[in-house]
């Protein structure tokens, strides 16, 4: 795949589809020094998308939604679905393990007093099938590396869904993505992914101050997520060797694409949502010093050089007894937005402009971005809107790809070149079934050549 086959213009396709919005709140932004009579806008309105972000979706027609992955992330999901909108049943759930299912089962009933018919229960790697054929909307939170036939499938069935980041793990899962976020959109689907920034207040109100043009010229930044080790899961007598990965995931790549991929991905994602650019090529390194199970990594560090020639640093580790940082900064021509602070300033270090909390507080019940996003994607729904998240998505978990394969081998790689290749990382557990796998694919990347 070529450059100029994902332009600038493609990456925010989705946006221009829609038209602008008015950010919800905007008028309750604190602002000095901002005169938009000399700005010079990124992007015009129209160009880009605002999300409104009431408390709560609109009314309208009761909905039916299924759940793919009843793991943390699914039930989570599900019950922000449910605190996002009223008229919401769920009426069928899939999992590849009967107990992670029961588990959802009983909290819906528990909890919401919602019951899920045990026909519509469904248990092994084919019942996303069964679940998406009975439902008008679904929730994706299985393992990635699933995600983009699970999405195809939906697609193909008329389905909304909810796809959970990062939407692939390797180019064959981003073109397979790729291709199915064109199909959504022809056929006036609504799609939103687990890149909750998109719908996190003050993120949204800063990205659109920055396409005002407040911070200038996009000239670099710098993205973070340095944290402790994630969870792991020993193996236990009797797990096969697909049990015990997946019980696992999140510390093998051919599940979860190494956590550059699986959790770093909305640091990078946001930089590129607010540059409205892509990355060409990347330089990196990492290694493995802590983690226990699986073969990935636990640090990544990689050098993004983007289609006008600018830099960005994305910078990710996962061990324990480490300084943390989970942010973005992006720098410009006439001065820089700090994701921690919430603040603009201008080059001299004076505060152009400030999210307001209290104020925000005082428009607004639900600040939740896991709740938002359900509520911007089922009002999409209920107001016959089509809308696609899924190509930004995949476009920013294909740059954590190349950053990951730039450290893997030790070479510089190309966006030509990842978006070419021909990587499968699901043909590496073979026939899809809860029995061997060979483990002997399974290790640890080293880079470069021996002495």
């Amino acid at each position: 795949m070529a450059n100029k086959d994902i332009s600038r213009r493609d990456f925010f396709s989705y946006s221009a589809m829609l038209g602008a919005g008015t950010i919800a709140g905007a008028s309750l932004l604190a602002s000095c020094g901002d005169k938009k009579d000399k700005l010079t806008p990124l992007r015009q309105p129209g160009e880009y998308y605002i999300p409104e972000l009431p408390d709560k979706a609109i009314e309208g027609r009761e909905l039916k939604v299924g759940l793919v992955g009843c793991g943390g992330r699914g039930s989570g999901a599900v019950e922000n679905l449910l605190e996002a909108a009223d008229g919401i049943t769920v009426v069928a759930l899939g999992d590849v393990f009967e107990d992670r299912l029961n588990g959802v089962k009983n909290m819906l009933k528990d909890k919401y007093n919602q019951v899920v018919a045990d026909e519509n229960c469904f248990v092994g790697f084919e019942a996303y099938k069964e679940v998406i054929d009975r439902v008008d909307m679904v929730i994706l939170t299985t393992p990635p590396v699933f995600r983009p036939y699970q999405f195809q499938y939906a697609v193909e069935k008329g389905v909304h869904c909810f796809l959970e980041k990062p939407v692939a793990v390797d180019p064959k899962g981003f073109r397979t993505v790729i291709a199915a976020a064109k199909q959504a959109v022809a056929k006036g689907l609504c799609v939103v992914t687990g890149t909750q920034r998109h719908h996190q207040r003050p993120y949204v109100a800063a990205f659109e101050k920055i396409q005002q043009g407040l911070i200038g010229e996009i000239t670099g930044g710098n993205v973070y997520w340095n944290q402790g080790m994630l969870w792991y899961r020993q193996r236990q007598e009797g797990w096969t060797d697909m049990e015990w990965t997946i019980r696992d995931w999140v510390n093998w790549k051919w599940l979860s694409g190494d956590h550059i991929i699986e959790q770093h991905v909305h640091n990078i994602d946001v930089f590129l949502w607010m540059s409205g650019l892509k990355p060409v090529k990347a330089t990196a390194f990492g290694s493995r010093q802590r983690r226990i199970t699986g073969d990935q990594y636990d640090n990544f560090s990689v050098d993004f050089e983007f289609e006008n020639g600018i830099h960005m640093h994305s910078m990710c580790r996962q061990i324990d007894g480490c300084s943390t940082k989970v942010s973005e900064f992006v720098q410009g021509t006439k001065g820089s937005w700090n994701s921690e602070t919430h603040e603009i300033k201008d080059l001299q270090g004076n505060v152009l402009w400030k999210w307001d909390q209290e104020a925000a507080d005082a428009e607004f019940k639900q600040h939740n971005p896991y709740v938002l996003e359900h509520v911007d994607w089922v009002n999409h729904i209920r107001k016959g809107e089509a809308h696609d998240e899924s190509e930004a998505t995949a476009i920013s978990t294909l740059a954590g790809v190349m950053g990951r394969e730039a450290a893997y081998t030790g070479n510089t790689v190309t966006w030509d070149e990842v978006s070419a290749s021909e990587q499968d990382y699901l043909a590496m557990a073979g026939e899809l079934k809860l029995g061997p796998l060979p483990m002997d694919q399974f290790t640890v990347p080293v880079p470069g050549k021996a002495q």
